[in-house]
């Protein structure tokens, strides 16, 4: 059985940082893309940034650019995102999500098969 298992939210307030982890078992996914997405009340899950099995390939939404950081431990099977800068429009629920496959568009959710219970993250004006 796949479980993904996100740590790392809290509240925080804006200009502070935090670091999501997500620990995947039961299938190893080091040579897949795995990913962040994240959704806020009112709002449909948006994509934040995927790190592709080979690590020099990073994708991010515009609005995490330069603020926000994918990597990736194949050894543990594990992905995570540091947060910096954080805004309170960052406040949501961060899910992170794996690929099973080669295709599909990196931003779009149904390219991810398994997924974690997600994580809150809580941003303070």
């Amino acid at each position: 059985q796949v479980q993904m298992v996100e740590s790392g939210g809290g509240l925080v307030q804006a200009g502070g940082s935090l670091t999501l982890s997500c620990a995947a078992s039961g299938r190893t996914f080091n040579n897949r893309g795995m990913a962040w997405f994240r959704q806020a009340p009112v709002n449909s899950r948006e994509f934040v940034a995927r790190i592709d099995w080979g690590v020099a390939n990073v994708y991010y939404a515009d609005s995490v650019k330069g603020r926000f950081t994918i990597s990736r431990d194949n050894a543990e099977n594990s992905v995570y995102l540091q947060m910096n800068s954080l805004k309170p429009e960052d406040t949501a629920v961060y899910y992170c999500a794996a690929q099973v496959g080669f295709s599909g568009t990196y931003f779009s959710d149904r390219t991810y098969r398994y997924w974690g219970q997600g994580t809150q993250v809580t941003v303070s004006s």
